[in-house]
């Protein structure tokens, strides 16, 4: 597989009384992912300050390639996309961005 790396940012709104639930589901698959999955460099969430039912996740990946093709088949990935839709509030928003500039 080609390595091209690409940024992938996620926005998506949790229901009211759901946040615990998704953030414990959030952490387990991350775990797993970072775990299992050489071609994910890193994830990070965060939430809203102003509205903690929004969620932003950001994720390092080799190539878009990789997200959304043999990352989204795992096993865990599809166990986490059936436990998300309890939680989730509408559809989450995906988007991929190549980095152009970075310092340190």
């Amino acid at each position: 597989m080609d390595i091209n790396p690409v940024t992938v940012v996620i926005t998506c709104a949790i229901q009211p009384g759901k946040v615990g639930r998704a953030r414990q589901a959030l952490e387990t698959n991350i775990k797993t992912v970072l775990r299992e999955e050489p071609a994910c460099h890193g994830i990070r969430v965060h939430d809203d300050p102003k509205n903690p039912h929004r969620l932003l996740i950001i994720e390092y990946w080799d190539s878009e390639a990789a997200f959304t093709g043999p990352h989204m088949q795992t096993p865990h990935m599809q166990a986490f996309l059936k436990t998300a839709a309890e939680f989730l509030d509408g559809t989450a928003e995906f988007g991929f961005w190549r980095e152009i500039i970075a310092e340190n």
